[in-house]
């Protein structure tokens, strides 16, 4: 079998390492083909419930270090000879797995999963998985969960620990889904399982099992924070000094820079952050870097990160173009502060690869010169953007208009 060499051309290499999902009923659980790979193996590695779980064991053991990926170098040195990983469930699914696989050559490796806990919470529960949101809180942000609070929704969360369930619940009571229901499930498929629930606001599940899952029915009440599933959130849930892009020109700004599932963006003069949050809401692969160089600001982009659901925003505090020196490379990139230095455009678009998407916004005559003279050299779109707001005039009513917007849009040839 040919099998991918990272130190020159293809070589002939049978399979060596096997990854084994194991559940809390142990070897009793396992394939009898898992438990011949587990058995064969001259080295295991798993966390130590794992090992216990697998035991006895007569191999070579070695317990996950934190962080985790310090034990990968030991287990490609063992390149060709049996070895076996042990994980929870399947451990392709936000499991160890999809990590080795990216180390690992597939003709390198055969996998054995067991049902996630997400299948077992969803038998358990009768609830249809494909409906499900499949979430993990392990080791991440708890407001990753906000943008799926949506009404109706069903939720499956892996729980960092045994305090997720309550911090969870406390979230949802704060964000106005006080009535939603969460059930906690505690090492399902073995001796120890164990399932309560209780409503957000009066959660009082205790003594919870680090090894659980959170399902969340999710009921919006009346002053509940629904995020939108289309841009052009509302200007009054970002925290602002008045450097925003408003609602409506966010939203055309949003489909100007087309963004694609997994692509980076890079927010320059970044002010409230309302453009990169929004890039990051579009999916959940999504990422962005918001450049500001206020320190005030950029500690407010923070604040609406947070609040919005997408703790993942990296925010850099600086001013551009030194800032922008050493970032990730940008699938797109939004200038909306700054604009008036041409300098900034030109390294933005150096920046970006063939194919990259580059907009601009401009208010100011000074800042427009530079877009129309971008536009110019390099061609794109040119459009101006205009938008009035019924306002109040005496007793009546009539319209106000905000600052027409410029905008430049281009695809790097």
């Amino acid at each position: 079998m040919a099998a991918f060499s990272p130190d020159g051309p293809p070589v002939s290499r049978a399979p060596w390492l096997a990854i084994v999902g194991i559940g809390e009923d142990g070897r009793a659980g396992l394939s009898p083909a898992a438990a011949r790979a587990l058995d064969a193996a001259t080295l295991v590695v798993g966390g130590r419930r794992h090992l216990d779980l697998a035991g006895p064991l007569a191999a070579e053991t070695l317990a996950w270090p934190s962080p985790l990926h310090g034990a990968y170098p030991t287990i490609l040195a063992r390149r060709g000879q049996p070895t076996c990983v042990l994980a929870t469930g399947d451990p392709f699914h936000y499991g160890v797995g999809a990590d080795l696989a990216r180390l690992v050559p597939a003709q390198e490796f055969i996998g054995y999963p067991q049902p996630s806990a997400f299948s077992l919470a969803a038998s358990r529960l009768g609830w249809p998985l494909a409906e499900c949101a499949c979430l993990t809180l392990h080791g991440r942000r708890l407001e990753r969960i906000i943008p799926h609070l949506q009404p109706g929704a069903r939720l499956l969360a892996l729980s960092w620990d045994g305090t997720t369930p309550g911090q969870l619940a406390a979230l949802l009571a704060a964000r106005g889904f006080p009535e939603s229901r969460l059930t906690v499930l505690e090492a399902m498929g073995g001796p120890r399982e164990r399932r309560r629930g209780a409503v957000a606001a009066a959660f009082d599940v205790e003594a919870v099992d680090p090894l659980n899952t959170v399902a969340v029915e999710v009921v919006a009440g009346p002053g509940a924070r629904v995020v939108p599933l289309a841009p052009g959130i509302d200007d009054d849930w970002f925290e602002t000094d008045g450097q925003l892009t408003k609602s409506e020109i966010r939203a055309v700004t949003l489909a100007a820079l087309r963004p694609r599932v997994g692509q980076t963006l890079w927010d320059v003069g970044a002010g409230s952050g309302s453009v990169s949050i929004e890039w990051c809401l579009r999916h959940p692969a999504n990422r962005a870097v918001a450049v500001e160089a206020s320190e005030v600001r950029a500690e407010r982009i923070g604040r609406n990160a947070l609040a919005l659901g997408v703790p993942d925003l990296t925010v850099v505090r600086g001013r551009a173009p030194e800032a922008l020196a050493g970032l990730p490379t940008p699938d797109a990139a939004f200038v909306g502060g700054g604009v008036s230095d041409p300098a900034i455009l030109a390294d933005v678009l150096a920046a970006l690869p063939a194919g990259g998407r580059l907009v601009a916004n401009a208010v100011t005559l000074e800042s427009e010169a530079v877009l129309l003279a971008a536009y110019a050299r390099h061609g794109g779109t040119l459009r101006r953007l205009s938008v009035a707001r019924a306002d109040p005039v005496g007793t009546m009513h009539g319209w106000r208009p905000a600052m027409p917007v410029t905008q430049w849009a281009l695809t790097k040839p």
